[in-house]
């Protein structure tokens, strides 16, 4: 079906992504024509490696887990994301089937966009394109310095400076994925994740309240561990 699927503020997936956000709303109801609604239940895969592309996909609601399996059979968690992010963007650019997997970590609402014909309309719309390769150029900053940070860093020092990302300058973090993910995420097993975050807190550095929140008690502190 077309995509009528709109947020309590009243704006479509069309208007909360930013690689549209220059377009004009006439301009925003074209991207919708090529669009369709789909809805996911928490654990249903939207796509798997090997699957053919050719579609963007924009996250409305939920969230979203995007992993490849290494060569050993274990999953790397690549990155989690929210409305407004959108993933499948490679697919627009190369032949080649997609390479790692999405994953509804909660009910997700996705819209799909037709890659063919958002192709076409990048011509028309040569700042879409520019927005693509502007988000694509962050993602690749981020996987270096997480690939360089695995490279050189212990995990006492990984986990730190995960925690300084994301706080984000506050002192409260809610993660957004599952600490098994998370640990994965940071090339360790969860058993060493759990355990150095125990330490950190009988170091007073951080508080740990349930399975998700984190208070940061010294941001100082967290910085200097090596």
């Amino acid at each position: 079906m077309n995509c009528n699927c709109f947020s309590r503020d009243g704006k479509s997936c069309i208007e909360i992504v930013p690689i549209f956000s220059n377009l004009t709303y006439d301009e925003m109801m074209e991207v919708a024509r090529i669009t369709r609604e789909r809805v996911y239940e928490k654990g249903q895969m939207i796509y798997m490696a090997g699957d053919k592309g050719e579609k963007l996909y924009v996250i409305h609601s939920g969230k979203v887990k995007i992993t490849r399996i290494t060569d050993s059979g274990k999953e790397q968690v690549i990155r989690v994301l929210g409305p407004g992010e959108f993933m499948g963007e490679l697919s627009l650019f190369s032949s080649l089937p997609l390479t790692d997997n999405g994953e509804a970590l909660t009910k997700t609402r996705v819209c799909v966009i037709d890659g063919q014909k958002l192709k076409d309309l990048m011509k028309r719309f040569p700042a879409i394109a520019l927005k693509v390769i502007e988000e694509l150029s962050k993602r690749l900053e981020k996987s270096e310095s997480l690939i360089e940070n695995i490279s050189l860093y212990g995990v006492e020092k990984r986990i730190a400076q995960a925690l300084i990302n994301m706080a984000e300058g506050k002192n409260e973090i809610v993660l957004k994925m599952s600490k098994r993910d998370l640990a994965s995420y940071l090339g360790m097993s969860q058993e060493t994740l759990s355990r150095k975050l125990t330490a950190f807190q009988d170091m007073g550095i951080i508080k740990l309240i349930g399975h998700r929140r984190i208070i940061i008690l010294d941001i100082e502190a967290l910085k200097e561990i090596e």
